[in-house]
């Protein structure tokens, strides 16, 4: 197997300007670049990593804890995190928290022995002692999707009654990475408003996550803006899984005055709101129209086709590499937190036609649903 000293003799340089060109610790001439490399391709040699990591202290990978298998929404942000990743040369060690904080906690420090040079997590609904082992350790850390600022403040502030601890030297603020979701949410309910809707329902995620808060403010804000009054009865909690929402979306037609238009706060929950609606002879949009945030690979394919909020996934999990790699290379600077926009899908589940002109959703003529199911009128 050839060396790095056998590259150097080919390309008539040393072993140092070899190190530097594979590396890119130094600037090197072009000319005496391209001999380097065109060695490196004449000899077939291949850098020895682990060498490399025990001279840099670095080992050129990354850790990424995100719940993909049981998530599909965290499938496409894994294509985001693994095609930057090795666009910049790194490799990908992944591990699923399936969204339990103490299973979280022992994928994360597995990965850390690892000796990653840095984190990518999704964290769960409460990330407390994740918060504290990463800054107890000082790991490299890009929180993805969810924001943890509050978990923050509680960490350096004593407010979790000693449950975890700040690192010794002063707080560690986290770099995050993640979607805009108050006013998408906004626009689903102003939407469904703006079609006659009165009473909006809204299928909510899991207590604790703060997409499950922001998306919830947003539904608040449009009801606000739509001049419509908050009804605690029509916002349950489907916890962000199927079968969750589908029993969430049950209650919600059980009550005395269900909704005439249901928002859903995730892909895996609309499914399950899907699937009650289903179960009730109920159909989408005649007997209640549907907006939800998330949109999919074959939300098109459904009839009617869903109107959702699109998150930019594999952009999310693009840019959580590049801010990670930038903590890396200033490991002093101000944690930020990015924000990406969504873009508003207008499809025919809200009850538009298929034109997608704005309109009112039509009563299906076959609909054996009581009156309670009707809509109110704009006033």
């Amino acid at each position: 197997m050839p060396t790095m000293a056998d590259v150097a003799r080919s390309a008539g340089v040393s072993v140092a300007t070899v190190s530097h060109v594979l590396n890119g610790t130094r600037p090197v001439l072009p000319h005496t670049r391209q001999a380097v490399l065109d060695a490196v391709d004449e000899l077939g040699y291949t850098p020895n990593t682990l060498a490399r990591s025990l001279v840099t202290s670095r080992t050129r990978s990354i850790g990424l804890a995100v719940s993909a298998i049981s998530n599909p929404y965290f499938t496409e942000i894994l294509q985001g995190v693994e095609a930057g990743a090795l666009e910049h040369g790194y490799s990908l060690l992944i591990a699923d928290p399936h969204d339990d904080p103490d299973h979280e906690c022992k994928v994360v420090q597995l990965l850390h022995e690892r000796r990653v040079d840095g984190m990518i997590v999704a964290p769960s609904a409460d990330p407390r002692e994740l918060v504290s082992y990463l800054g107890r350790h000082r790991v490299p850390t890009v929180f993805l999707d969810r924001v943890i600022d509050g978990v923050i403040e509680g960490v350096v502030g004593g407010a979790v009654g000693g449950a975890v601890e700040a690192p010794a030297d002063g707080p560690q603020r986290f770099d995050q990475v993640c979607a805009e979701n108050t006013e998408p949410t906004a626009r689903l309910v102003t939407h469904l408003a703006g079609l006659g809707h009165r009473r909006i329902g809204l299928v909510a995620g899991l207590p604790g996550l703060s997409t499950t808060a922001e998306r919830i403010t947003g539904y608040r804000q449009g009801l606000t803006t739509a001049g419509l009054p908050y009804d605690d009865d029509l916002v349950v909690h489907g916890d962000s899984e199927s079968a969750g929402a589908e029993r969430a979306t049950a209650t919600l037609l059980s009550l005395a005055a269900p909704p005439t238009a249901l928002v859903t706060a995730n892909n895996a929950m609309t499914i399950g709101t899907l699937r009650a609606l289903r179960d009730r002879g109920l159909s989408v949009p005649d007997d209640l129209a549907l907006c939800c945030f998330d949109d999919f690979a074959w939300a098109d394919l459904f009839s009617p086709r869903l109107t959702a909020i699109a998150q930019p996934s594999r952009e999310i999990g693009a840019q959580a590499v590049r801010v990670l790699l930038e903590r890396l290379a200033a490991p002093d600077r101000p944690a930020r937190t990015v924000r990406l926009d969504c873009t508003f899908v207008h499809r025919t589940s809200c009850g538009c036609p298929d034109s997608g002109e704005r309109g009112r959703p039509s009563q299906s003529s076959q609909s054996s649903q009581p009156s309670q199911f009707e809509k109110g009128n704009v006033s």
